[in-house]
């Protein structure tokens, strides 16, 4: 680099410092550094197994809903607590954990959904045969 510079002598035998002309050099940026990193910029790059375009959901307002409408043995309760525990690693921007207890999270809500759905279509048969028998039961005015 500094190769090509050429310093001037003062006139008392010692070297002097080159001027700005002399100093300014000509780089090629895209050979530096990687597109949109500043040069000079140290990256360090961490190997993981999946490359998220957007951060991995966390399902917490379905869990509070879950949580909150028939909790059907505490799953809706567990959903948000692994909810909030994914939305906490994503913020610390662990990804992969992020990923693991929302999956989980999204696991305890749907089968939790799905028991409130079979819950309501057994209440709502119960509920069809009570009526049909109370009807069969009554005398009928002639």
């Amino acid at each position: 680099m500094a190769s090509g510079i050429q310093f001037a002598h003062s006139p008392q035998g010692q070297g002097g410092l080159p001027n700005y002309e002399q100093l300014k050099e000509e780089h090629d940026m895209g050979m530096i550094g990687a597109p949109g990193v500043p040069a000079g910029a140290t990256v360090i790059r961490m190997h993981s197994q999946q490359v998220y375009a957007t951060p991995p959901r966390d399902h917490v307002l379905w869990s509070l809903c879950t949580t909150l409408y028939l909790n059907v043995f505490c799953l809706g309760f567990l959903a948000l607590v692994f909810s909030i525990k994914a939305r906490d690693r994503k913020v610390v921007g662990d990804y992969n954990g992020a990923s693991s207890y929302g999956s989980t999270a999204k696991c305890l809500n749907i089968v939790a959904l799905l028991l409130n759905i079979l819950g309501v279509v057994i209440v709502i048969i119960i509920f069809a045969v009570l009526i049909n028998a109370n009807k069969q039961q009554l005398p009928y005015p002639h």
